[in-house]
């Protein structure tokens, strides 16, 4: 079977699909509407004073980055969260807490970011900004981690040291400069300008020391400060659930687990379900048709054909019987073998109907019931059984007349099974049964023969051999391959010339059903309201539309 087979296949299955599909999207959404709203917040700060500053080196950069990594360590450890807690009031430990709080450096810069998520939006932003507070009061950098005093005199002495130090060394570049203007000598000239160059170094050395010196003081500029540059802000919508996300993913998998479970159904459903596995190159049997489920408890309700010219089933048969005349355009089949692989396909009934549609065209039809284990015809048309095909032939004259039974059609005889025999294969077999066929075909257009299943007996493979062509009724989700395959090979290997398949129990209708109906909804509309179906203008219908038909 090829993939197309089985994707066309799993098109049965689309309700299947579709409710999974929605059942998965509905389950989610009151999954995701049941759970509670989260909310997240991010405070924002910067390590180090790295952008007043207005010589910045490459080790600015790296030495802030590497203490924001480390910051972000330090901000879910127990020193920072249990004192949040504690200054908050929450009611949880700082290990539940830890769960709520991510910190983070982003990338490339000296930022450092803390988020929290919790239940209430309020909430997070205490946390948040609570934690960065915490963070910068227990830094090292932190006035009250300080001995800022005695630092700040410290800077100051330096300061003054600097100053005086500075002072000294323009005082002594300006002397220099004189007496560079004096000199005479290449000599003292270079010496001169040395000691200029070697004074104007320090100089710019004590200088960049004095400003640093003088930030601290001012800013208390070290590498490791901390400063909120955005405090955490309040989120007015929740982070999760993502209830279009969650229904969007809940729906494609459920769509995808129905549509792998409609193609391992088809991979493991074995049966004939449609007429494209009957023209599959590994059967290659012609379709001759499809037949819709027949409604109706007793077996009389299976002559659609009779009840209703006008159905969809009806003409359905009408169709078979066209394409069994174009199978056999050269050399029409005048008797006809209906079969099927096993029991319960709906060959008899095919067999009945076939036989109806044959007579309204106007052709002398004889329905035979060859099958003499299991005959039902004679219910079928509610003809006693008294005698029979069995009769006829271990009769020592074919007299087909006393053995042709009126099935108030006109033009349809049929000939009842009989007693049933002990050996029915040997009797359809026989050199007498031959006889029959050809005594048969003298006084009728067609015959068809209702025989057992292939697999079941051989009754009908002794009988394919002797008609001019054989009907195979498959049953749609019922007859399996493997038996359609060996019914073939059974028929092939006898001679059998086979006509074609029959698609019987097509749930839907068969092709052309809408249009059909359209159609003879028009002409039911025409001749109802006649008295009975027995008035002249009925019956003249049920003999006249049939043949314009074909």
């Amino acid at each position: 079977m090829e993939l197309t087979q089985y994707l066309k296949g799993t098109l049965r299955w689309w309700w299947l699909i579709v409710l999974s599909t929605i059942v998965a999207g509905v389950g989610s959404y009151v999954a995701s509407m049941q759970q509670p709203r989260i909310y997240q917040t991010t405070t924002t700060l910067m390590v180090g004073q790295v952008f007043q500053k207005t010589d910045i080196s490459g080790n600015d950069f790296t030495l802030t980055g590497l203490l924001a990594q480390s910051y972000a360590q330090v901000t879910t450890r127990q020193p920072i969260l249990q004192a949040t807690v504690d200054s908050l009031g929450l009611d949880m430990s700082w290990q539940a807490l830890k769960n709520q709080v991510y910190a983070a450096p982003i990338p490339l810069t000296q930022l450092l970011a803390i988020s929290v998520q919790d239940v209430s939006p309020q909430r997070a932003v205490a946390i948040a900004d609570e934690i960065a507070y915490q963070l910068i009061l227990q830094s090292p950098a932190s006035p009250e981690n300080q001995q800022r005093n005695e630092r700040s005199e410290f800077v100051h002495t330096q300061l003054d040291d600097l100053e005086k130090r500075i002072s000294t060394a323009q005082a002594r570049v300006v002397e220099l400069d004189t007496e560079l203007a004096s000199a005479l000598s290449a000599r003292k000239i270079q010496d001169l300008q040395s000691e200029i160059s070697g004074l104007e170094n320090l100089i710019n050395d004590w200088q960049v020391n004095y400003r640093n010196l003088l930030g601290f003081l001012e800013g208390g500029d070290t590498p490791n400060q901390l400063t909120i540059i955005e405090p955490a802000q309040l989120p007015y919508s929740p982070i999760s659930p993502d209830v279009q996300t969650n229904v969007l993913l809940a729906a494609a998998v459920g769509f995808s687990l129905a549509f792998g479970a409609a193609l391992l159904l088809e991979y493991f459903d074995n049966t004939v379900k449609s007429t494209d596995d009957l023209t599959v190159p590994s059967i290659g049997l012609t379709s001759l048709g499809t037949i819709s489920n027949i409604d109706g408890m007793n077996l009389n309700d299976k002559l659609v054909s009779t009840h209703d010219l006008f159905s969809p089933i009806t003409e359905a048969y009408r169709q078979i019987r066209t394409n069994i005349q174009f199978t056999a355009i050269d050399q029409p089949a005048r008797s006809i073998m209906v079969t099927s692989s096993n029991p319960g396909e709906g060959k008899s009934t095919t067999a009945a109907n076939l036989g109806i549609i044959m007579a309204q065209a106007n052709l002398r039809t004889i329905i035979v019931d060859a099958d003499l284990r299991r005959p039902t015809l004679h219910k079928m048309f509610q003809v006693p059984n008294l005698g029979g095909l069995t009769d006829l032939l271990s009769s020592e004259s074919l007299d087909i007349d006393n053995q042709l039974k009126d099935t108030g059609i006109e033009n349809l005889k049929i000939i009842t099974s009989g007693p049933l025999p002990p050996n029915p294969s040997e009797i359809l077999g026989s050199q007498r049964m031959m006889q029959l066929l050809q005594q048969l075909e003298r006084v009728a257009d067609i015959i068809i023969f209702d025989t057992p299943p292939i697999l079941a007996v051989t009754d009908a493979l002794v009988l394919s051999k002797r008609v001019d062509g054989v009907i195979l009724v498959i049953k749609s989700k019922s007859t399996r391959r493997d038996s359609l395959k060996q019914s073939l090979e059974r028929l092939n290997q006898v001679g059998a010339k086979l006509l074609g398949g029959v698609l019987n129990g097509m749930s839907g209708g068969s092709k052309g059903t809408i249009y059909h109906h359209y159609y003879t909804h028009s002409e039911q509309h025409k001749v109802s309201g006649q008295s009975s179906s027995s008035s002249p203008t009925r019956r003249w219908w049920q003999r006249v539309l049939p043949v314009f038909k074909s």
